[in-house]
């Protein structure tokens, strides 16, 4: 059975939500046989996701089958989901049971808060290889995706299992989206080894999180940055939460002062904070950084998972083999996927990848071999013939004035977004100096807040559009 549910202890819990569900894996085994039963082997199933066991159960039955669920935020824009489902043409929908007489099929059959819809699609073929299908961070209002083949997720949930040292005895919370590729590797590691996965649609800020987070004795954490920006605000430092053993970030970089602030705190509290680094396109992780390393090595992503390998090119593509190097981080492993798809005939489509994959991240490795990243080949400008990281000129900024912000731009302009408008005159001559271009390459928008996607990525885009458009 997929993920090895039907051989953990079958009256050990293998989720709980904040709804008050609480499944054991041996139900849970047998909820993802009834399931997979009610659908075709082989056809496309929408998953309108919420970190709920009725989600969950779905997500592992239909792949059990043998049919190829895509996983969704339950709160995707409705014009890019008509849009999906235009390209895609589903099968099945596997969606919230109060929004599944809005898509107009016949519901087949519900569980828990979740309702099986038939779409009346016809089936069309796929790969024989193709498991299932996530859509990448960066592609909002795109249908493409990526193609997962049969072992990706398993050798990745095997492996990062291995390397971060998760037994049964875990519980790890889990707030990130199952629809993302982080939140869905909490979830499957854990499965994995028999451990009690928390599952939570409450929101960090809320009363409910924390309480949750003791109610249920968390043992672990997995943030994105920005979920550790909002852990800062409310001073969980100061909070007492005896059962939590792990913090681990991935998703993007935390800042130095950030990463070195979480090192302190596991140090000093006999914790463990481990870095880590993954994309939809790996099945996410790929690396991590073992917690003995995370004061000497602050902003690492550490080393390869087991069966995996990192790896350097230049800019022509040739490996980069000195001890210590710099160019764009690759990687090989099993847990590679196919490649993308942005029709449905792309999902007949074989593997493109052949377990090599170039991340498109600028990264440096050190004498050590442990690697950090330090930009996106795309997030440069070239002003005035120099070449100047947005990146690494966000974070100078927030770490000077611990202040949210975001850089984009043209070759004409870096904007430069920022939600204190009184420290904009400091930012542009902080700026300024540190690139040795003069200030008016520099614009700066006070705004009231800085967007993000549901998983805390900025949303570059919007904010130019919002903002720097709106000028002129």
């Amino acid at each position: 059975m997929f993920l090895n549910i039907d051989k953990q202890n079958r009256e050990s819990v293998a989720l709980v939500d904040n709804d008050g569900r609480r499944v054991t894996y041996g139900e849970l085994a047998d909820r993802m046989g009834e399931l997979g039963a009610r659908v075709e082997p082989r056809s496309v199933i929408f998953n309108l996701c919420r970190n709920t066991a009725g989600a969950m159960a779905g997500y592992l039955g239909f792949i059990d089958r043998g049919a190829v669920p895509l996983n969704l935020s339950d709160k995707i824009d409705r014009a890019l989901l008509q849009t999906m489902l235009d390209t895609y043409r589903p099968a099945w929908l596997w969606v919230p049971e109060e929004e599944a007489a809005g898509f107009g099929g016949e519901v087949v059959c519900r569980l828990w808060d979740y309702a099986l819809v038939r779409t009346g699609n016809p089936l069309y073929p796929l790969h024989e290889d193709l498991q299932f299908l996530m859509a990448t961070s960066g592609s909002t209002g795109s249908p493409k995706l990526v193609r997962y083949k049969k072992g990706n997720l398993e050798a990745n949930a095997k492996n990062v299992a291995i390397a971060f040292g998760w037994t049964q005895a875990e519980r790890p919370l889990c707030d990130l989206g199952m629809q993302y590729t982080m939140g869905l590797n909490v979830i499957n590691t854990h499965l994995f080894v028999g451990a009690t996965v928390l599952l939570t649609t409450y929101n960090i800020m809320s009363a409910g999180f924390w309480q949750y987070m003791k109610e249920e004795r968390a043992t672990n954490f997995t943030g994105v940055p920005f979920s550790y920006d909002l852990f800062y605000r409310l001073r969980f430092e100061r909070m007492d939460l005896p059962d939590l053993k792990t913090l681990s970030q991935g998703g993007g970089k935390l800042t130095s002062a950030r990463f070195t602030q979480l090192a302190n705190y596991a140090a000093r509290t006999g914790r463990r904070f481990i870095a880590s680094f993954g994309t939809t396109e790996t099945a996410a992780r790929m690396a991590c950084l073992p917690a003995a390393l995370a004061l000497e090595k602050v902003g690492s992503i550490g080393r390869a998972i087991p069966e995996g390998e990192l790896f350097l090119v230049d800019d022509k593509g040739s490996p980069e083999d000195a001890p210590a190097a710099e160019g764009e981080l690759c990687y090989r492993g099993p847990n590679v996927t196919m490649g993308y798809a942005y029709t449905k005939e792309d999902l007949q489509r074989g593997d493109d990848c052949r377990g090599e994959y170039h991340t498109g991240d600028l990264a440096r490795r050190d004498a050590d071999g442990c690697y950090y990243i330090t930009g996106r080949l795309s997030r440069f400008l070239k002003l005035l013939s120099y070449r100047i990281s947005l990146d690494q000129s966000e974070r100078l900024i927030q770490q000077a004035f611990d202040i949210e912000c975001a850089c984009s731009g043209t070759d004409e302009r870096m904007n430069i977004y920022l939600t204190d408008g009184s420290k904009a005159d400091q930012v542009v001559d902080f700026i300024a100096k540190k690139t040795g271009l003069h200030r008016s390459l520099f614009r700066v928008f006070a705004v009231p807040e800085i967007l993000r996607n549901d998983t805390g990525k900025i949303q570059y885009r919007k904010m130019d559009a919002r903002y720097a458009g709106a000028e002129k």
